[in-house]
């Protein structure tokens, strides 16, 4: 399988989490959004990360992919059986992709990756308007964490996955999980083994706050 992107991204990252945690095979082949890279725009029509392939199955969107890939691999599953359950781990991912991401990234964007890779300067205005609405979703996710477990409960799933690697995210600019029970739980997930393999893939360091 091949998933198209770069993993300081959480949807690609969230995505290689999911291969990585089912055991399955995979490559990275690196591309930033909007690359004209042919195999990539055959996955991704639209030019957003991650494009996805599996033999001759083409898919983009995240949320989508996982979704594929726990069909159709069902050993090891990231999505519950139980619909209620089923149900809160796509919130969850919903959440993230749309609420949490959305101030996160608007701080990610214009303080890492517009100066670092694109060499253009960041909408500063945008970043601190990011640092006001992310409180939110910092506060939302320890009123729902467990003192112990997962999000869900005792099964690990898309849902501590997805929050998971937005964090990661964050940390390239400095903004740690410092709430009680989330920085436990972070903790817990960073012990995971498939967590540890993509860590070391991604080379990441932390930026130091302030």
């Amino acid at each position: 399988m091949q998933v198209f992107g770069g993993l300081p991204s959480p949807y690609v990252r969230k995505v290689c989490l999911v291969l990585e945690e089912k055991g399955l095979p995979w490559t990275l082949t690196p591309v930033n959004p909007g690359s004209p890279n042919e195999d990539f725009r055959l996955a991704s029509p639209f030019g957003k990360i991650p494009g996805f392939v599996d033999g001759d199955y083409r898919l983009a969107d995240s949320t989508a992919i996982v979704s594929y890939i726990d069909a159709q691999y069902s050993e090891q599953p990231v999505l519950p059986a139980d619909p209620r359950l089923r149900g809160r781990a796509m919130w969850f991912d919903e959440f993230t992709d749309t609420i949490f991401c959305a101030a996160g990234l608007k701080i990610m964007f214009n303080r890492f990756v517009a100066p670092k890779f694109l060499k253009i300067p960041g909408n500063e205005e945008l970043a601190l308007q990011g640092e006001a609405e992310l409180p939110a979703s910092l506060d939302y996710v320890e009123s729902v964490m467990p003192e112990s477990g997962w999000l869900l409960g005792e099964q690990f799933t898309l849902a501590d996955i997805a929050v998971a690697s937005m964090f990661r995210t964050l940390a390239y600019v400095g903004v740690a999980p410092e709430r009680p029970k989330t920085a436990a739980w972070y903790a817990r997930v960073a012990e995971r083994p498939a967590w540890r393999v993509i860590a070391e893939k991604e080379a990441y360091r932390p930026a130091k706050a302030g």
